[in-house]
């Protein structure tokens, strides 16, 4: 008897221990947790993976949503926050790294609506360019807060005020998620199809 309380008692332990331990996700050594928390809702990852140019590695991206999504216009669909972090992995020019964004969406929606982001794409290069580079390790965030708006954080500190307009998240998620991304690969990851 007093071998099998020893014995519940180590399993209980061990219990305790693997439920302790947060589960990550790890894409080219960066770790993403398995879940986030976003003006106090939980998130979950809905996949991670990896911006390529030709042969370099850019950055990791990880996409955290209220549930689980596997297209694009699921994603858009939820109600609740949501978040996009960005770690790079090479040095990269700030202000290029705006360019290609205010690109990215362009690509990704027609003109009309595009220029209605168009305020809101010259403020997020303009915060883009005021930090020069981006070095490898560097991460920013986007997070979508419903009530609030775009809420952009680049290297641990909120950039101005939010970005009010939900089309405005939505286009940001366009680079990555809409039917030109930038990195076909990537897109596959974020939505939990990578292999």
């Amino acid at each position: 008897m007093k071998f099998l309380r020893h014995c519940i008692v180590i399993a209980g332990a061990a219990l305790l221990a693997s439920g302790s331990a947060v589960a990550q996700t790890t894409v080219a050594d960066v770790k993403y947790e398995e879940a986030a928390s976003v003006q106090g809702k939980p998130l979950l990852l809905n996949g991670a993976g990896i911006r390529y140019k030709a042969v370099f590695k850019v950055y990791t991206a990880g996409l955290y949503l209220e549930k689980k999504a596997q297209t694009p216009q699921d994603i858009q669909a939820l109600k609740g926050p949501k978040r996009m972090r960005i770690v790079m992995l090479r040095e990269i020019d700030s202000a290029e790294l705006g360019k290609l964004f205010s690109r990215g969406m362009e690509d990704n929606m027609d003109r009309a609506a595009f220029s209605k982001l168009v305020p809101g794409v010259v403020r997020m290069s303009q915060i883009f360019s005021e930090h020069k580079k981006l070095l490898p390790g560097e991460e920013f965030m986007l997070d979508w807060i419903p009530g609030t708006g775009t809420v952009l954080t680049v290297k641990g500190q909120v950039q101005g005020e939010p970005f009010k307009e939900p089309e405005f998240f939505n286009a940001l998620m366009g680079i990555w998620l809409g039917p030109q991304p930038a990195d076909w690969k990537l897109k596959d990851a974020l939505l939990g199809k990578a292999s």
